[in-house]
């Protein structure tokens, strides 16, 4: 263990004082793979089980495979938009001998492997959507606790690069959790595979690192009446936090649009011979120019001490990359397109992960704000079938729906701009 480990594993003298010792690589390494489980519990069902199941349960119901896929992900993404911001106001005050973050984490990683296990079981729609709204709650109960953890511990300019290492941490997470849900040779095998990793990730963060422990004397008095209101951040009040919340909410849209019918349009627009495998190999490519990148941008947004130019371009080339899929709509089209979306996207997480920290109103808060902050990936998940259903089904298709993805793409990437507190 690293002289900057050691440090990192005993506590501060206060869990609202705002850091200023850099973490060493253990922490960040221990903290990027706890990240990466929970996101390969998300996305093994999101990219590959949820579509097959939908596809096996649809025939009978009077809904298309689509659709009722669109209703499953977007009644699972309203709970994220609650579980998120609650589980980390809860975490925030926590006072538990392990620390604010720790217990959280523990119980929302293995609630969730345990809501994958009954998505493994499922039996028709209402099962699948129970346990993926299950999955939802649990695993944004640990993620909540994560995304905490950085203020909590990592100083201003050190916070893009360890971004970059969730980012990494978070893209490898999506492609194992696709490469799981694929190999394991179906749809129960997949869901299991993805509870294992899911439970077994966050292990090395959890047992070595010890968190840290707010005061019972820090902490609020409670009222039912101060809680709920402190989930309202007034955008008069905190407009660099608006303007934030906003881009990134539009970002994640143009890519929840992308993403939400890929495995459909590679079957029944490309006509691609085997859609799962297309699946992988472009979240694979992805995944390799995101790695590329994710880690670099935040490292160099660090050192020269500025975000805003790294997340606007990096939003403008994800933008350009949905437009290519509207308008060279073949196999080699897609990959061009994941290779480019991969590239801004890696730079975008890091860097629009640092910004969100820097714009945090209170120490006290971090938890929940950054709870508020992350509904901006959660919404997305909401409006993204309800917006994309009815342009496939009824307004040109998905030639129409990437072009619209790019336009929300490129509004998000521009707003940047009118963050004014941070360069």
């Amino acid at each position: 263990m690293t002289t900057a480990d050691a440090a990192d594993a005993v506590s501060a003298p206060s869990a609202l004082a705002e850091p200023v010792e850099r973490v060493g690589r253990g922490w960040a390494s221990a903290l990027s793979l706890a990240n990466g489980a929970i996101w390969v519990g998300w996305y093994g069902p999101l990219q590959i089980l949820l579509a097959s199941q939908a596809k096996d349960f649809a025939p009978g119901t009077g809904m298309s495979k689509e659709t009722m896929l669109a209703w499953v992900t977007g009644a699972g993404a309203l709970v994220s938009l609650v579980a998120n911001p609650l589980f980390g106001a809860l975490s925030d005050r926590t006072t538990s001998r392990w620390g604010r973050r720790t217990p959280w984490i523990v119980a929302g990683s293995a609630g969730g492997a345990l809501s994958l296990l009954l998505l493994a079981g499922a039996g028709g729609v209402w099962t699948m959507a129970a346990g993926w709204c299950l999955v939802q709650l649990t695993l944004n109960a640990a993620f909540a606790a994560v995304t905490a953890a950085v203020p909590d511990r990592v100083p201003r300019l050190q916070r893009g690069s360890v971004g970059g290492w969730l980012g990494a941490a978070q893209i490898l997470g999506v492609v194992g959790g696709t490469g799981l849900a694929t190999a394991a040779g179906g749809i129960g095998a997949g869901y299991v595979a993805c509870a294992v990793f899911t439970a077994v990730g966050v292990l090395p963060y959890v047992l070595r690192y010890k968190d840290l422990q707010l005061l019972p004397a820090d902490r609020p008095s409670w009222s039912w009446q101060g809680f709920f209101k402190g989930f309202w951040l007034s955008p008069r009040r905190y407009p660099d936090l608006g303007w934030a919340w906003l881009t990134r909410f539009l970002i994640n849209l143009s890519n929840a649009l992308v993403l939400l019918y890929l495995l459909y349009y590679l079957r029944d627009r490309l006509h691609y011979h085997d859609p799962d495998q297309g699946v992988l190999i472009l979240t694979a490519v992805n995944g390799l120019t995101l790695l590329a990148t994710v880690v670099v941008g935040g490292v160099w947004s660090d050192r020269v001490g500025r975000r805003k130019p790294f997340v606007i371009w990096s939003g403008v080339l994800m933008a350009v990359a949905t437009a290519v899929l509207a308008g060279w709509q073949t196999w080699p089209g897609a990959v061009a397109s994941a290779a480019l979306l991969g590239i801004g996207f890696g730079v975008f997480t890091s860097v629009d992960f640092a910004l969100m920290t820097d714009v945090l109103p209170k120490a006290l808060d971090r938890g929940k704000d950054l709870g508020v902050i992350n509904v901006a990936n959660a919404l997305p998940q909401v409006a993204a079938p309800a917006l994309a259903a009815p342009i496939v089904t009824y307004l040109g298709g998905y030639r129409v729906l990437y072009l619209v993805s790019a336009v929300i793409g490129m509004a998000g990437a521009l707003l940047v701009r009118r963050i004014r507190g941070v360069d």
